[in-house]
C-alpha cells in the first residue's frame, strides 16, 4: 500500500511570490497553489516546487567548503549557454567559477534568494562516432 502519494521540493525564502516568479519562468511552470505563506508550482513534466515564507531564511553558502551543501536542485538542459542567459535574465547568477577550457557538462547557479541549483547537459541524442 502506497503511503506517500506525491513529493514536493520546498525552498524556504523571505519572499515566496518573487521567487516563484523566477522558477515559474525558468521551468515554464504553472502556479497550482498560492497562499499568504506558500506558493506551489508544477512544470509540464509534473515536477512540483513550493516556495515557503520564512522571514529568517538565509541562503546556503555552497560551494564554499566550510559549509555543507544540504540540498540543491538539478535541472537537465540541452543548451547550457542558452539556459545561463535565461537564468541571468530572470535575476539568477552563476556561482561556480571554473576554467574556461572546453565546454562544461554542468554549471552551478543561485536563484534570486541565493538557493543553489545545477544545470546539467542532457545526454546527447547524436549517434556515437567511431
Amino acid at each position: 500500500m502506497t503511503v506517500v502519494t506525491a513529493g514536493v521540493v520546498v525552498l524556504d525564502c523571505a519572499e515566496p511570490e518573487k521567487l516563484a516568479e523566477f522558477y515559474r519562468e525558468l521551468l515554464d511552470a504553472e502556479e497550482t497553489e498560492a497562499g499568504a505563506n506558500r506558493v506551489e508550482l508544477r512544470s509540464a513534466d509534473g515536477f512540483r516546487l513550493a516556495l515557503r515564507r520564512d522571514m529568517n531564511a538565509t541562503a546556503p553558502s555552497w560551494p564554499r567548503p566550510e559549509n555543507s551543501l544540504q540540498a540543491h536542485l538539478e535541472f537537465v538542459v540541452d543548451d547550457l549557454d542558452a539556459a545561463e542567459r535565461r537564468i541571468v535574465s530572470l535575476g539568477g547568477r552563476p556561482i561556480e567559477a571554473t576554467d574556461a577550457g572546453g565546454p562544461l557538462e554542468e554549471r552551478g547557479y543561485a536563484d534570486r534568494a541565493g538557493h543553489s541549483f545545477t544545470l546539467r547537459r542532457g545526454p546527447s541524442t547524436a549517434p556515437k562516432q567511431g
